[in-house]
């Protein structure tokens, strides 16, 4: 940039100036720059970008410190970066009608549902609210947009008999030992492809797990589990440490992704619909809440942090509530 900088000048003074005269007012500007960067003048739009995305990455760092995982990162700052270049202005210059204006805009060119809108809302009010307590902002824009009201889905849960289908169709111990294993603790798919064997205690049928924001904590299962992963691990040729590997060699830990694929597979074959780690999860919550089981206990099981979480996840079963009201109104 310098020599751009002298060059300019030196065109500039072309045929003022004898050939001497422009070496030695070469000589002068290269000695005269020698201690300064010299940079070209970023326009106000570039000026805008650079400030917002240094804002953006203090507050992504902030969220790590926090716990946040690499997945959460990555989603946060790729929605406040979308909303950024819609919107066009500076953080501190965004109001809350522009925030509203974005939000109703994706909703209508992009038919994205009322929870991932509100996802959006959650997100925003996150990081203004962050703007807010470290005093880049006076108030965030985002207090007087309300929460968006979703419809309630009664999500499906594995049955007892979907439950005995879909291990009867396993043809391989390391299925029908994770599927005993997600069933019987509840454990997160990411906790499950984290386990090492040493994680495991068979004599009091417990092991620890890593949560969200590497949280550790204890969960516990079933004799049938304990029979089915000694059986596995029994017959494994390899020396990973890692719980669950691939069938086939090198036998490499298991992936989220590769859990998914495989559950879904198991389910295509049992003629079940819609296979999923997570439905595991909710099914242990559900049974969990409708045998009694307090939900402040519930909650511990799950690792959830907050109750209301834990009440999202369980669903009543409605034949018990049918149940109830005959015994306590009729």
């Amino acid at each position: 940039m310098k020599e751009k900088l002298i060059k300019t000048v030196l065109d500039n003074m072309n045929g003022m100036l004898s050939e001497e005269q422009v070496e030695l007012l070469h000589y002068a500007m290269e000695e005269a720059l020698a201690e300064f960067d010299v940079c070209q003048k970023m326009s106000d739009g570039e000026i805008r970008e650079k400030e917002n995305a240094e804002l953006l990455d203090v507050f992504i760092s902030a969220k790590k410190i926090e716990g946040c995982s690499d997945k959460t990162l990555h989603y946060y700052k790729s929605s406040i970066e979308k909303l950024m270049v819609a919107v066009n202005k500076r953080v501190q210059e965004i109001v809350t009608n522009d925030i509203r204006c974005y939000l109703a805009e994706q909703q209508e060119n992009h038919q994205l549902s009322k929870v991932t809108i509100d996802n959006l809302r959650r997100i925003f009010s996150s990081f203004f609210s962050w703007l807010e307590d470290e005093d880049y902002i006076v108030k965030s824009p985002v207090r007087r947009i309300h929460k968006v009201r979703t419809d309630t889905l009664v999500k499906e849960v594995l049955s007892d008999e979907s439950m005995e289908i879909l291990r009867d169709s396993c043809q391989e111990l390391r299925d029908i030992a994770m599927i005993d294993m997600l069933a019987s603790t509840g454990m997160r798919v990411g906790e499950l492809v984290k386990m090492n064997r040493e994680d495991i205690d068979f004599h009091e049928r417990q092991c620890v797990v890593f949560g969200k924001g590497n949280k550790e904590r204890e969960v516990y299962f079933n004799a049938r589990t304990k029979i089915h992963l000694k059986k596995y691990l029994d017959v494994r040729t390899d020396d990973n440490p890692a719980l669950f590997v691939s069938l086939a060699k090198p036998h490499t830990r298991l992936t989220i992704s590769g859990v998914e694929v495989r559950l879904r597979n198991l389910g295509k074959r049992a003629s079940l619909y819609k296979v999923h780690p997570h439905k595991f999860r909710r099914t242990l919550a559900t049974m969990a809440i409708d045998k009694g089981m307090p939900i402040e206990q519930v909650q511990k099981l799950l690792g959830h942090v907050k109750i209301d979480t834990t009440l999202h996840y369980a669903m009543v079963n409605q034949a018990n509530v049918k149940m109830a009201h005959r015994k306590y109104l009729n």
